[in-house]
């Protein structure tokens, strides 16, 4: 058995992040097959080991910026966003205050379907790209994924997780388990 390369692209932080955005992927591509329960389970339990896992990843410094590539097709993105809002129904959008300006406290409409669509775009990607036999393409994937934690998906998981805690836990959601067969 060969040694894997001493790089921080194969390090534990990179493949644990891509154990849980795989399971994310694998999880939100039969988002159609689950119930609002059954989703709202799944996530609360999956977006947390999401940030940990995108705020423990290393600083990489790319050396070849060309190999960064996007994958995920529109088409995809949207089917996933409408199959979440269908489900997610009258519980999809919710209110949080941007803190980027600390003088500006109004509230922003958010939308969970959008938020878990997103991520699902950039965990996607970030598999994609990581699976391309280079260490160009790794480089990319990671430190284009750390990027988008530090940007986008990680203030997207805490607001939609905040939704998504008081929702499940205000009494208005059935009593139901999650197929656990998804969380390691």
């Amino acid at each position: 058995m060969s040694e894997i390369p001493n790089h921080p692209v194969y390090s534990k932080n990179v493949l644990e992040m891509l154990m849980v955005a795989n399971d994310y992927c694998t999880f939100m591509a039969k988002a159609e097959t689950y119930s609002k329960q059954q989703l709202f389970d799944y996530l609360l339990k999956v977006a947390p080991l999401l940030y940990v896992k995108g705020s423990l990843l290393p600083n990489i410094t790319v050396q070849n910026q060309d190999a960064l590539e996007k994958f995920l097709p529109e088409e995809e993105w949207e089917t996933l966003f409408n199959v979440l809002r269908k489900v997610f129904d009258k519980d999809d959008e919710f209110w949080f205050i941007d803190n980027s300006d600390p003088n500006d406290n109004a509230p922003i409409k958010g939308s969970l379907s959008e938020s878990f669509a997103d991520i699902y775009q950039d965990m996607k990607d970030f598999l994609l790209l990581y699976q391309k036999n280079s260490l160009d393409a790794k480089e990319n994937a990671v430190a284009e994924i750390t990027r988008l934690f530090e940007t986008h998906w990680g203030y997207a998981l805490v607001n939609a997780h905040k939704t998504l805690h008081y929702l499940n836990f205000s009494g208005e959601q059935e009593g139901q388990s999650v197929n656990t067969d998804f969380l390691f």
